[in-house]
């Protein structure tokens, strides 16, 4: 393996882990906890005052790796545009988590606000790749052929966008259960990249996995801190800007199936309860809980679900093998 792509993997990691280290006390000191809802599962009630906003490392790290990979050998333009749709993710997910601490509850920004943000943060990159030039082609997996959106391309990307923010948005229920699943999709895109020659790709999943690696140290069962919502929306954002960029948007829904179904059974047991007049279809939604209320231990949902998405990310990069 090209020794830059080893440096990048080794810089966010270590910027992950030291900076996730000396965070932990300085939100214990700043009495930035987490708030757990009130209708959430009882188990959970314990995790009360755990530190939040650890996602500010997450997306450290990462951004150390990007700028790491441009130095050694990348397209500038591409990158900056990952990197900067991360952050503006990122800062709606920071604006929530303060909401919720400012406020000691957790509720936050509104879904409208937070939709309204992510739909207007997601018109930048579908600019950038309609105004730089990129094109507005997709790959098709399993066929792959590239297929020319047009002006459908730009409510793609904005669909891409939010589905994907939202998407590990949800998944961030359980310790280290979004951090594993999206480092597994981090992982496919490396391999992908790697094997195609699409260094874009490669040099991004390897930041990613570095920086959730040194993550994962702290939020791993039981969790020191929690990414909050700063951290996931980042990776919604960063996962969603690399795909566009790379033009590999379709491989998400394939890989990330795990961010599919926790966004269907939020919206199922929500249209579920308002037809029967509140009757649930899930135990609870997302569907995590839905498996940890039956009785499953929460550090065997998070293996299951990213064992699953193991084999989803084996499909997907068969898909355009």
């Amino acid at each position: 393996m090209n020794i830059s792509l080893v440096i990048v993997f080794i810089v966010s990691l270590l910027i992950s882990t030291v900076g996730t280290k000396l965070l932990i006390p300085f939100l214990k000191q700043k009495q930035f906890g987490q708030f757990i809802r009130e209708e959430g599962p009882e188990a959970h009630k314990k995790k009360a005052g755990t530190p939040t906003m650890g996602g500010v490392m997450i997306v450290l790290g990462i951004a150390a790796g990007l700028a790491t990979g441009i130095v050694t050998n990348g397209d500038a333009a591409d990158t900056f545009a990952i990197i900067l749709t991360m952050l503006v993710f990122g800062a709606i997910g920071f604006l929530d988590d303060f909401e919720k601490i400012a406020k000691k509850n957790n509720l936050g920004l509104t879904a409208k606000q937070k939709i309204l943000l992510q739909v207007l943060l997601s018109l930048g990159i579908g600019l950038y790749m309609i105004l730089g030039g990129n094109g507005t082609d997709v790959l098709i997996p399993f066929v792959n052929i590239y297929v020319n959106f047009g002006l459908f391309f730009m409510p793609f990307v904005i669909l891409t966008e939010v589905a994907m923010s939202n998407g590990v948005n949800l998944s961030d229920g359980l310790d280290g259960l979004a951090s594993s699943v999206t480092l597994v999709v981090a992982i496919l895109f490396a391999v992908v990249g790697y094997t195609h020659d699409v260094y874009i790709l490669t040099v991004s999943g390897l930041a990613i996995a570095g920086s959730l690696i040194g993550f994962l140290f702290f939020n791993k069962y039981p969790a020191k801190i929690f990414m909050g919502d700063t951290g996931s929306m980042a990776l919604g954002g960063v996962l969603s800007a690399i795909a566009i960029v790379s033009k590999t948007e379709f491989l998400l829904p394939i890989a990330g199936i795990i961010y599919v179904v926790e966004s269907l059974s939020v919206i199922i047991q929500v249209v579920y309860f308002r037809k029967t007049g509140g009757k649930r279809f899930f135990r609870m939604a997302p569907i995590h809980h839905h498996f940890e209320l039956g009785g499953m231990k929460e550090y065997n949902v998070v293996k299951l679900f990213t064992l699953v998405t193991v084999c989803s990310s084996v499909i997907a990069y068969f898909s355009v093998a």
